[in-house]
């Protein structure tokens, strides 16, 4: 369970703004869109190297 303690006289919005952090950060709705279709072991670590691939061409083309 989130917790997001509101300080006295702290505006709602900004609790919110809080509350939306850190519920994104616990990674559920990522999760949940990453469970609603499998997808074979050979696709994601094709996916992982071409993610590795790409980070890795933007790191020597910044340097």
């Amino acid at each position: 369970m989130i917790i997001v303690p509101i300080k006295e006289g702290e505006n709602l919005e900004r609790a919110l703004k809080k509350f939306k952090r850190k519920f994104e950060k616990t990674g559920v709705i990522k999760e949940l869109r990453e469970r609603q279709f499998y997808t074979k072991p050979s696709v994601e670590r094709r996916q992982e190297i071409l993610r590795a691939i790409y980070r890795q061409k933007m790191q020597v083309d910044e340097g």
